[in-house]
């Protein structure tokens, strides 16, 4: 009798959490917990600043998010925060957090973020930082952007450079890389619709894609990652732990921004239809932006699973710039998990703690003691 009880009480309390997952999915959230100050903005952006509890080091690590997602990522789990864990390591951080976009936002492109928005966050990071240079950190999109800026500045403030999971040789990402280089190759058959369609021909409304249909795409590109997280679920629905992480994880998946449609533009057109970063160059309006104008420390990333940038993709990186110091490194899990995942917080995080810590420049136990 006792363990038909003990088995009922086990379904309800099953039940009552797979309720408040579906309907209340929201009280369940952990991330974007770790406390921060907004020091500057720059038109829709804020720039986040997470104070080290003991700073160790004068260069922040300047996190430069992709457009479309919330911040959440950075900040997912209060026991396995991206964030939290390099201010432990004594590092200042910095995220620059590009607010919502929306159609009034379609002309924005990749020189609006790389010439105009990266450089006017940068200026007042180190201002506040009190710190001529910084450790700059992009991932997916967002490791273009800051590939590109480093590039493309005359004055050099990247002391250290960290791009993950960032198309390079657009051509080698598997599946979707082949189907863009058989693309390009009907294009360069069909000058006449391929200068149409560099031109400007496809509208913006059709260009510019808004968060729902964002966070729907990227759910599409990961179809069995998706399935196994919800059969893990229900799988474990007395696991409250696993449960906090579920709705952390979907909260911020579905809750994704629009891309403009310059950006999109850009990011189709000139990096995975015309695949020209492997060339170590690309060409946007009037700037040739040359990859061996990058002379700083390196380190290139690339998630193991990753089918969306994979490690082909991204190796090519290597030998594109003019660094004396190139580090590529394969990180545990897919596109997103490379960034968030349990395994990669034990084996990647560390590394590339390690890896800045040799790079930067320590403070004196009398320059610790007077930013305490």
């Amino acid at each position: 009798m006792q363990q038909f009880k003990n088995s009922l009480l086990d379904k309800q309390s099953k039940l009552k959490n797979l309720t408040t997952r579906i309907f209340y999915g929201k009280s369940l959230v952990l991330s974007q917990a770790a406390a921060y100050e907004v020091i500057g903005t720059y038109n829709n952006s804020k720039i986040r600043y997470y104070a080290t509890p003991e700073k160790k080091y004068q260069e922040p690590l300047v996190f430069v998010a992709p457009l479309a997602i919330k911040m959440d990522i950075y900040d997912l789990y209060p026991y396995r925060s991206l964030i939290k864990y390099y201010i432990d390591q004594g590092f200042d951080v910095y995220l620059v957090d590009w607010g919502h976009f929306n159609y009034k936002d379609r002309d924005l492109d990749f020189l609006s973020f790389i010439d105009d928005a990266i450089p006017k966050c940068i200026e007042q990071i180190r201002a506040h930082s009190k710190s001529d240079l910084i450790s700059l950190h992009g991932w997916s999109m967002s490791g273009i952007f800051v590939l590109l800026y480093t590039a493309l500045q005359k004055k050099h403030y990247v002391k250290n450079l960290v791009v993950l999971g960032s198309p390079i040789d657009s051509y080698a990402s598997g599946a979707i890389g082949k189907l863009y280089a058989r693309v390009n190759r009907f294009l360069d058959h069909n000058r006449s619709l391929q200068r149409k369609i560099y031109a400007g021909i496809i509208p913006k409304r059709i260009l510019h894609t808004p968060g729902v249909l964002n966070a729907f795409g990227f759910k599409i590109l990961d179809p069995k990652g998706w399935y196994e997280g919800h059969k893990q679920l229900l799988s474990n629905l007395d696991d409250k732990k696993l449960l906090h992480e579920h709705a952390t994880l979907g909260y911020f998946l579905n809750h994704m921004i629009d891309y403009p449609a310059g950006v999109n533009q850009d990011m189709l057109f000139n990096v995975w239809l015309r695949n020209p970063l492997n060339q170590g160059f690309i060409e946007l309006k009037d700037k040739k932006i040359e990859l061996k104008n990058i002379n700083c420390p390196l380190l290139i990333g690339a998630g193991r699973s990753d089918q969306m940038v994979t490690a082909d993709s991204v190796r090519p990186l290597t030998e594109l710039t003019s660094s004396q110091d190139v580090t590529f490194t394969l990180i545990p899990g897919g596109h997103l998990g490379l960034m968030s995942s349990q395994k990669s917080a034990e084996e990647f995080w560390p590394l590339l703690s390690e890896w800045l810590a040799r790079r930067s420049t320590p403070l004196t136990v009398n320059q610790q003691t007077a930013v305490e």
